[in-house]
């Protein structure tokens, strides 16, 4: 999906005219951070996984977390039920329509969930990206809420500094 999709999926809360573009890469959390003038944390970075066992994946999810924490293992098996396994860029690009470094929460296929990580609570607003790789809007936690159709909110990360047990 490109940045116009998600411009026309923004337009039904008029706010396709928000969405900020940049010359520099926001493909990175520190990257977005680093176009965008606030600290990592604050990037709403999308994470695709596998939803199902097996080798292929039967399905995929979006988790949206904050940009200075990382999935935890035993966090997300004990919500999900099943280990945690990252797509592969063809297989994201594939699920959700959009390709890796600007996977967003926005206008993905109606069958593909997405959840909210309650990493991102201690922020008034957050910067996910908008399908590309230099492209973010500022949301509040409510509008990225409504926005991304959220399934539920989850506690499934950790710092990414913090040594696995």
């Amino acid at each position: 999906m490109s940045i116009e999709q998600v411009r026309d999926y923004l337009k039904r809360w008029n706010r396709d005219t928000d969405i900020i573009e940049m010359e520099a890469s926001t493909a990175t959390v520190l990257e977005a951070a680093n176009a965008l003038g606030v600290i990592p944390a604050r990037i709403a970075k999308s994470i695709s996984l596998k939803q199902g066992g097996g080798g292929s994946p039967v399905g995929a999810m979006v988790i949206v977390v904050a940009g200075d924490v990382k999935l935890d293992n035993r966090k997300y098996k004990d919500h999900f039920g099943v280990k945690a396994k990252m797509l592969s860029p063809e297989e994201a690009l594939q699920f959700t329509g959009h390709a890796v470094g600007g996977v967003c929460p926005f206008g993905l296929p109606p069958e593909l969930p997405v959840y909210l990580d309650v990493s991102m609570k201690r922020f008034t607003t957050v910067f996910p990206a908008c399908g590309s790789g230099n492209s973010a809007i500022e949301l509040t936690l409510d509008e990225l809420n409504e926005y991304s159709q959220n399934k539920e909110w989850v506690d499934v990360c950790k710092p990414i500094n913090e040594v696995e047990p």
